[in-house]
């Protein structure tokens, strides 16, 4: 596939580096010459330097044989512009990275697809739409939603007490004939391996496991993990950022008691204006004994937001050590991500990650309807939706020719969340989630083609 990516910031360098190890054929558009000899120098790509705003530049990148044209540069206009005149010159598909997610939530009014611009994405609404689906899943440190909540991935890690521990996946299974929830990916604790878990394989002590699960499902992993739910009222975040903002307005109307810390006086009395029932605190967050003074150990949730990977971190430990049951870091160093569980925060979210799932599933072939990767595992998620023609269609699960590195999470149809076993007959119509490690992927994709 021919992608242009405009904007070799961090989202755009994060997605062509991603992009360029499956051999994708990738040109990366930026002004600016050092981030253009970054990415040239690490990755395997073409590098354009110029103004994707340029009729001539986008020429220059092969624009009118280009498959997929992702725009991702910091400013909202040029990324509106470049996919407006990139579908003018040939491209066969666009998508623009925005701020304002009055966007997205009227994009079918306005009709953004007439002016050529296929799909917007914003990293901040991602982030935020993740932060609050973690807080309402509160015994997990991991949650994914397909088709408004018809199936849920939930990913945990596996203590001592969990009765899961000890025991195949088939054991467990007979513990609950009426299984609402099936494993879809495992990783043992102290190691980088992702196991696509059969029957025979046993749940271990310090797993990091990854379910899909129906509506009422997660009420089955949470008595068998030896979690509680806990319930989630007092939220105190770190940082009026976009997402910050974003996240106390959504958990404020959502009835949530919300205490935001802003370092900046004027975006303090922004925020207050802006949304009455939050509590906003003009201060600096990294303060110990302001965050004491405001009541940190009266919190079911910190979340940090703040600008700064290292501030988010460490107030998150913070939190932890007053007995705060909920601890979400915003980061930006992808290394972090393999010190979450072991360091003790619940949850690191990562701006760069949410965006480029949000983008691989238009890289995908068949019809993707929604994708994420699991978090510091070397795993895919795919949503394809089954058409009359997909080889797949009207076959047994059984019968089907699945790679043993993939396995079926569940399939939706007709809006309700299904765990498809053996004899579940595939139709025409059926959404179907799919749990794919890399070298799976290219072989699932056939079957639903």
């Amino acid at each position: 596939m021919k992608i242009i990516i405009a904007g070799a910031g961090e989202v755009g360098f994060h997605l062509a580096k991603l992009l360029s190890f499956e051999s994708q054929n990738i040109t990366l558009i930026d002004p600016n010459r050092d981030s253009l000899a970054h990415a040239d120098a690490n990755l395997d790509i073409r590098v354009v330097r110029g103004d994707a705003t340029s009729i001539a530049v986008l020429e220059d990148s092969l624009v009118s044989e280009t498959d997929l044209l992702i725009a991702v540069t910091s400013s909202e206009t040029t990324n509106i512009t470049v996919c407006v005149l990139a579908k003018q010159l040939g491209a066969k598909r666009t998508i623009a990275r925005i701020s304002n997610t009055e966007f997205i939530d009227r994009k079918e009014e306005v009709g953004f697809a007439k002016f050529g611009i296929d799909e917007l994405i914003s990293p901040e609404a991602l982030a935020t739409e993740e932060i609050v689906l973690l807080l309402n899943q509160s015994a997990f440190n991991e949650s994914y939603e397909f088709e408004d909540g018809a199936l849920t991935m939930i990913g945990l890690n596996l203590s001592r007490t969990s009765e899961f521990v000890g025991k195949s996946v088939k054991e467990v299974a007979k513990m609950y004939p009426d299984l609402k929830f099936v494993p879809i990916a495992i990783q043992r604790y102290g190691t980088q391996y992702t196991i696509i878990p059969r029957g025979g394989t046993q749940f271990k002590k310090g797993d990091q496991v990854y379910f899909t699960t129906v509506k009422k499902g997660d009420e089955q992993i949470i008595k068998l993990s030896g979690k509680s739910k806990q319930e989630i009222k007092n939220v105190m975040i770190l940082g009026g950022s976009k997402i910050g903002y974003k996240t106390a307005k959504v958990l404020c109307k959502n009835r949530f008691n919300v205490k935001l810390i802003e370092s900046s006086k004027d975006k303090a009395f922004e925020i207050a204006d802006d949304i009455p029932s939050c509590l906003v605190i003009n201060g600096d967050g990294r303060n110990v004994e302001l965050l004491l003074e405001e009541s940190l150990d009266e919190m079911d949730a910190f979340i940090a937001v703040t600008g700064n990977s290292e501030t988010n971190i460490m107030s998150c430990l913070v939190a932890k050590s007053k007995g705060v049951k909920k601890a979400i870091a915003l980061v930006e160093n992808m290394d972090y991500f393999q010190l979450s569980h072991s360091i003790g925060i619940d949850t690191l979210i990562n701006k760069k990650l949410l965006a480029a799932n949000n983008i691989f599933r238009y890289v995908r072939r068949g019809e993707v309807v929604a994708m994420t990767k699991l978090n510091n595992m070397n795993a895919e998620l795919l949503e394809f939706k089954v058409s009359a023609n997909s080889k797949v269609c009207n076959k047994k699960i059984k019968d089907l020719n699945f790679p043993v590195s993939a396995i079926i999470g569940g399939v939706v149809r007709n809006g309700k969340g299904i765990i498809a076993l053996g004899d579940f007959e595939i139709k025409a119509g059926d959404s179907v989630v799919a749990c794919c490690l890399p070298q799976a992927i290219g072989k699932v994709e056939k079957l639903f083609i």
